[in-house]
């Protein structure tokens, strides 16, 4: 999770971020080096991927809830939703849960503009919470996720769906689906594309600029 604005969600809490720092999973994504890893469909493919398995574990999915992380991760969220009533025949509750608030950088960086929280109206309480996200790198982001869940309500469980983990991992947060898992370096960027928000659907793995 990285700054919400460019995507890479999951260094929202901390400085050394893919959002906010050197390691920035979102930066400069239109260096020229950047070279697509997953196209629009492939995603589309993992997107189905995921509901399938979603489906399995939860038993045919009747009490899950989906909500997504702004902002790619409401995107991917709305998807998901339409592949999983594809495949149920039922509609599925879906959202969107902001972090902002909750981030452990707040005092760190100037002030940031809150997305929305959108919850379904029969709430979360006792049903299976799918939090859907974009990029899994440093966890606290999805950390920040849970604390702003806890506030909310209270689901009998809370599992996590993200397009590409690309490690790094700084707290002991795990995905329950990935759509792809891509080793990177510190100095390599992950940036996602989504039509809804960027015009095409992509993921563009590329290098920092030396010096920056």
């Amino acid at each position: 999770m990285d700054t919400h604005d460019t995507n890479t969600h999951d260094a929202h809490a901390n400085p050394h971020d893919s959002r906010t720092s050197p390691h920035d999973s979102h930066a400069n994504p239109s260096a020229p080096d950047a070279r697509p890893v997953l196209e629009g469909p492939d995603i589309a493919r993992v997107l189905t991927r995921i509901a399938h398995e979603i489906v399995e574990r939860a038993k045919g999915a009747d009490d899950v809830v989906l909500l997504g992380i702004p902002t790619r991760g409401v995107f991917l969220a709305q998807r998901l939703a339409v592949k999983l009533e594809q495949v149920t025949d039922r509609k599925v509750p879906v959202g969107s849960l902001d972090i902002t608030m909750y981030r452990d950088d707040l005092r760190m960086h100037p002030p940031r503009a809150l997305a929305r929280t959108e919850i379904p109206g029969d709430g979360i309480d006792g049903r299976l919470v799918v939090l859907v996200d974009d990029v899994l790198f440093s966890g606290r982001t999805i950390r920040a996720a849970l604390d702003a869940l806890n506030d909310i309500g209270r689901p009998r469980a809370v599992q996590l769906a993200v397009l590409v983990d690309r490690g790094h991992r700084e707290l002991p947060i795990r995905a329950d689906y990935v759509g792809k898992n891509l080793p990177t370096s510190l100095r390599e960027t992950v940036k996602v594309q989504l039509s809804e928000e960027d015009g095409r659907d992509t993921v563009l793995l590329g290098v920092k600029p030396t010096g920056q």
